[in-house]
């Protein structure tokens, strides 16, 4: 900013130098950019808004449809991740006929679940499906789950009566021991009804190791929204938006056009969504939440 201040000093009597004034606008655009993003972090104040981030997707009712957006959307995260430098691991990965069924990924950097736990939801694809011979516009729905990677400090009381821990044999990629050793893990959670598993990792105690990691983050989660529930029992007026329902609309036909239809950010470049550039809806989400609160 003294930077700028002293440019714009010496080049005051100067209005007609063009190749000056550029070289200001440019340092302006860049402290503007600068500033941005200083200025959305300040939104990230929450407990766990500087922790990596579990992100499950889990396709809708739908068949081979329903699996192909929810594959789409995994791959718009990916790409996300990517453009921002963080880092991201696949924990499971259900596979199904032309796409996926459900996918855990964890995703590793600075704020990651603060920048991410507003995709907490349901996404909503409208598109002329590419499996319908009679070229039928079809409407597709994917869930959206993100709850953040909480360290040992964090107390959550897991007991072995409470949930049922079971052992399979992977399935898909990943090596020769695929399928010859009983390496998957599946935890089931019954007071929550909550189903975690892994079976991306070479061994057993890895997959359980970081199956439990997961179920402990979920857990967390489930807890804090239960308390939330409870304090909003007597509140005057009540968000709209919890989990489970329609947070953002993705229109292929007859338009193009995406939606967040809890702040109203929209964009026409849908293309340029699926491939990661998500940050509009992040940041006005963001503003949009503290306003909120």
């Amino acid at each position: 900013m003294d930077d700028m201040e002293e440019l714009i000093t010496i080049y005051s009597d100067e209005p007609d130098n063009a190749e000056e004034q550029e070289e200001i606008d440019s340092q302006i655009h860049e402290l503007a950019v600068e500033y941005g993003k200083l200025k959305l972090k300040t939104l990230l104040d929450g407990k766990f808004d500087k922790n990596d981030c579990f992100l499950t997707i889990h396709a809708g009712a739908g068949g081979t449809e329903a699996s192909d957006w929810a594959n789409m959307l995994m791959r718009m995260y990916l790409r996300y991740c990517e453009r921002n430098g963080f880092t991201r691991q696949i924990l499971d990965l259900q596979e199904d006929e032309g796409g996926i069924k459900s996918v855990t990924i964890k995703v590793g950097g600075s704020y990651c679940f603060g920048y991410l736990k507003g995709e907490a939801g349901v996404h909503r694809l409208v598109r002329i499906s590419p499996f319908d011979s009679q070229k039928r516009r079809h409407t597709s729905f994917s869930s959206v789950y993100a709850s953040p990677v909480i360290d040992d400090t964090i107390e959550i009381d897991l007991k072995p009566d409470d949930y049922r821990l079971d052992t399979y044999r992977a399935g898909g990629a990943g090596g020769q021991h695929v399928n010859k050793t009983d390496s998957a893990v599946r935890i089931t959670h019954y007071a929550t009804g909550i189903v975690v598993q892994c079976q991306n990792e070479r061994s057993q105690g890895m997959n359980k190791e970081l199956a439990f990691k997961v179920l402990k983050s979920r857990l967390y989660e489930y807890y804090m929204q239960e308390k939330e529930k409870e304090q909003q029992k007597n509140a005057i007026a009540k968000k709209d938006i919890t989990w489970g329902s329609q947070i953002r609309s993705y229109v292929f036909q007859p338009y193009t056009m995406v939606k967040d239809h809890r702040t109203g950010e929209t964009i026409g470049n849908i293309q340029a969504v699926m491939d990661g550039a998500i940050d509009p809806f992040i940041e006005s989400y963001l503003r949009w939440s503290k306003e909120e609160a």
